[in-house]
């Protein structure tokens, strides 16, 4: 079990094709904070590689864009 775990199941019972998501209701969703280079890196938010991702990759979603202004992320299925 991962940090990421309740972001991975999330994503599962979405069912939608595109979603939009706050830093801050991910946050709320894992129950804990993001890491400060979630705020900072794009490559934090990269579809690969790092134990994060695997949340959203193993739930059928890519990152699609991350928007630093709104501090929200857009997953695409």
């Amino acid at each position: 079990m991962t940090k990421y775990d309740p972001l991975n199941e999330y994503l599962k019972k979405s069912g939608r094709l595109n979603l939009r998501l706050t830093f801050a209701e991910i946050e709320k969703i894992l129950a804990d904070k993001l890491p400060a280079s979630a705020y900072k890196y794009a490559a934090w938010w990269a579809n690969g590689g790092h134990i994060q991702a695997n949340a959203w990759l193993e739930a059928g979603y890519k990152v699609d864009n991350v928007n630093w202004d709104m501090q929200a992320v857009t997953f695409h299925k």
